[in-house]
């Protein structure tokens, strides 16, 4: 199999995935609150008021330092940025 008909699978395989994984989250209605629907928006936490009394800081608790996700979301933001020069030449 040449490299060029293995990214075509590889590509074809994530974007199915992708494509299951979105559709079971939506169906299951995951990450959504019942007493708060604000319609297509409802997932930008920011407009939701008050959303802290929600939150309280109980759904997500750091076991590393921030520092090291600040650092792994920086790392991905340039390999993403890497790749899509890639993907782009």
């Amino acid at each position: 199999m040449n490299l060029k008909k293995a990214g075509k699978v590889l590509t074809i395989v994530v974007a199915s995935v992708t494509l299951l994984a979105v559709i079971y989250i939506m169906a299951h209605r995951m990450g959504l609150q019942d007493e708060l629907d604000f319609g297509a928006g409802a997932y930008y936490y920011a407009d939701i008021p008050e959303f802290e009394k929600y939150e309280q800081g109980i759904n997500f608790k750091a076991r590393l330092p921030y520092l090291v996700y600040v650092a792994l979301f920086l790392g991905w933001g340039a390999l993403m940025y890497w790749v899509w020069k890639k993907i782009d030449r």
